[in-house]
């Protein structure tokens, strides 16, 4: 991992999982602004020389984070700024009051001027309301002076076990029209390829592994790694064990003997991963998604893994928080990528 000059913002940050695949790319990560205690506690311990502020970005002012900053320069901002709030009725989003973090995110772009910004979101951002609110973004930063190009990413593309879609914008301030980076054109990495050497049974924090790497993927998650962390599974009662058990590899609720597939009333209940697959995209609960073969749900690190952080990424706080944390973020793989092409073009 190289190292550059360039230095990052990175909004509604989360645990870090945007900042991790900047970092990794040769970015400094300089601050880390998020609402949520847990996870800003997890992003600490993971980014050993970057600052956070725990603060609710509807009311920043940029202006507040100048003391964390050093008077140092902003390159790039990036961020995923939650977007529930938008309207398709034709309204400007910025004037409407529930985008305010929206809104707070151009307001921390046209404040510090950074060379570039990177903004992730839901990928019908792209096509609700005919494209009003894609069109209202790309007016928005146009109107202070940046070139916005914008896409939905698949991340099982670029090297992450998981069909994970997002919408990705990225504004140039010097006119530039960023070029998104192609698709790898090495096999996707299945499920099997991520998990197949992380044991049934929970183990202890630091414990070494009990077996050899069986793929290139678990090669690269273990690298920097001294053992097994977040990797306690939950226990569950038998009747969900013996459902579970009935599900066959890659299968869902459909696969159940009839009186059965109604015990859970949502479509993806019951759904084992896919071994030969990616992972579809993982949610905060996963409590309707099973291990392709053990008979239950995926561990905070074997979600961790669906979502390439590397085993020495150690997420904190209880475990339902650490699947909150994981199941909210940004693949660092995908946005290494990203940040790759974004060095090459700067």
């Amino acid at each position: 991992m190289s190292t550059t000059n360039l230095n990052i913002i990175d909004l509604f940050c989360g645990c870090g999982g945007f900042s991790l695949g900047f970092e990794r790319a040769g970015f400094n990560i300089l601050l880390g602004i998020d609402i949520w205690k847990d996870a800003l506690l997890t992003f600490s311990h993971n980014h050993k020389h970057s600052r956070t502020l725990q603060a609710d970005l509807s009311t920043l002012d940029p202006k507040d984070t100048l003391r964390l900053l050093d008077n140092k320069r902003i390159d790039v901002i990036i961020g995923g700024p939650p977007c529930q709030g938008f309207s398709v009725a034709g309204k400007r989003i910025v004037d409407d009051n529930r985008n305010k973090l929206y809104k707070r995110f151009v307001e921390f772009v046209d404040h510090f001027k950074p060379k570039a910004f990177v903004l992730e979101n839901v990928p019908n951002i792209l096509s609700i309301g005919n494209g009003i609110i894609r069109d209202s973004i790309v007016s928005d930063f146009s109107a202070i002076g940046y070139q916005v190009e914008y896409k939905i990413m698949t991340a099982s593309d670029y090297g992450v076990p998981q069909n994970r879609r997002r919408a990705i914008f990225v504004g140039f301030r010097n006119g530039h029209k960023f070029s998104f980076p192609l698709p790898y054109e090495t096999p996707k990495i299945t499920a099997k390829d991520a998990l197949s050497d992380l044991p049934e049974c929970g183990v202890t924090d630091g414990d070494e592994y009990p077996k050899e790497c069986d793929s290139e993927y678990q090669k690269l998650m273990r690298e920097n790694s001294t053992g097994i962390f977040n990797h306690q599974p939950t226990i569950h009662n038998q009747k969900t064990i013996d459902i579970i058990s009935k599900v066959p590899d890659g299968g869902n609720y459909k696969d159940l003997p009839p009186e059965l597939q109604s015990t859970r009333k949502v479509h993806i209940a019951w759904t084992r991963l896919n071994s030969e697959k990616p992972s579809f995209t993982i949610d905060t609960g996963h409590r309707h998604h099973f291990h392709y073969s053990y008979n239950r749900i995926p561990t905070a690190r074997e979600s961790a893994r669906i979502q390439s952080f590397p085993d020495d990424f150690v997420f904190l706080c209880s475990r339902t928080s650490q699947l909150k944390q994981i199941g909210n973020a940004v693949p660092p793989l995908l946005s290494e990528a990203i940040a790759e092409s974004l060095l090459k073009q700067l």
